[in-house]
């Protein structure tokens, strides 16, 4: 089955894991920023990261057949530096222009402090101006709960916010009725010991049902499995549900979501092949 991978941190895995992602019926990825395992002392750092999701990123994907696309921010866990998030998000606009750009993200909060909201809100704020998608990242090791809460509040402080273009990540069982009550589209993060396992996953979707719901692996350096969703898909025929329920989580959600930008599309066999030309001559 076709899927879509709204959620991956594809710097920081090998190409292997690209091949296999096309292999298992990946099309397209969407990846936003990630904390790199240590903060990063200056907004340079950011610029040239900025340049390897929107430069290398798109070329390495292409070679298996699966576009990528990009979302921009500085992200929550070193946002609570302002001073550092200012200058990065100074520097964010100059991006938004490039083709594999479709939004802000992931941005929320961390530990749930007020240095990290007041960054939060800036990047919405940014996102609102340029017309860009949200993708948000909620609290894993402090309050969720809480911190779903202040997240949900911020953005209905701003009314002009058209709820469907915000994607609320790492949602629970606690947490999804707020998000999706609050007309936003609500994503299941599929990952090892910290986040949710396949089969909780698949009893989130029996008692909440599809609508509006997405699943990603949002792997990066740590103890994750890129190939989370065709896991997830497995699981979900293994207990008999029909193909298009299947496919309306893992494949039509996504990208009813992500084709609110102007930028996304399902890859071509032309434009890809222009893509790989330009990687080999590059090598």
């Amino acid at each position: 089955m076709e899927f879509i991978e709204p959620h991956a941190h594809m710097i920081f895995r090998t190409t292997d894991d690209y091949q296999q992602l096309a292999l298992t019926g990946c099309v397209a990825i969407a990846e936003p920023v990630f904390w790199a395992g240590s903060d990063r002392l200056s907004a340079d750092s950011f610029e040239d990261y900025f340049r390897q999701l929107t430069e290398s990123e798109p070329r390495r994907a292409a070679q298996f057949g699966i576009q990528h696309y990009a979302y921009l921010c500085i992200n929550p866990k070193e946002g609570n530096n302002r001073e550092l998030a200012r200058a990065v998000i100074e520097r964010i606009p100059k991006f938004l222009s490039r083709p594999n750009v479709i939004g802000i993200g992931e941005i929320g909060l961390n530990r749930n402090t007020r240095n990290e909201l007041e960054t939060f809100k800036d990047h919405v704020a940014l996102a609102l101006e340029y017309s860009q998608l949200i993708l948000i990242h909620t609290p894993i090791l402090e309050d969720k709960l809480k911190g779903t809460r202040l997240i949900i509040r911020a953005l209905q402080s701003f009314k002009n916010l058209n709820p469907k273009r915000v994607m609320i990540d790492n949602a629970e069982e606690h947490t999804i009725g707020m998000i999706r009550d609050s007309g936003f589209r609500c994503g299941l993060t599929l990952y090892p010991d910290t986040k949710m396992s396949y089969s909780r996953a698949v009893d989130i979707v029996e008692i909440f049902g599809t609508e509006g719901i997405y699943v990603n692996s949002a792997c990066d350096w740590g103890k994750s499995v890129p190939m989370a969703v065709p896991r997830f898909v497995t699981e979900m025929r293994r207990r008999k549900h029909p193909e298009e329920s299947i496919r309306k989580v893992v494949f039509d959600n996504p990208m009813a979501f992500l084709s609110q930008s102007t930028n996304f599309r399902v890859p071509s066999p032309k434009a890809l092949a222009g893509l790989v030309g330009k990687d080999q001559a590059g090598r």
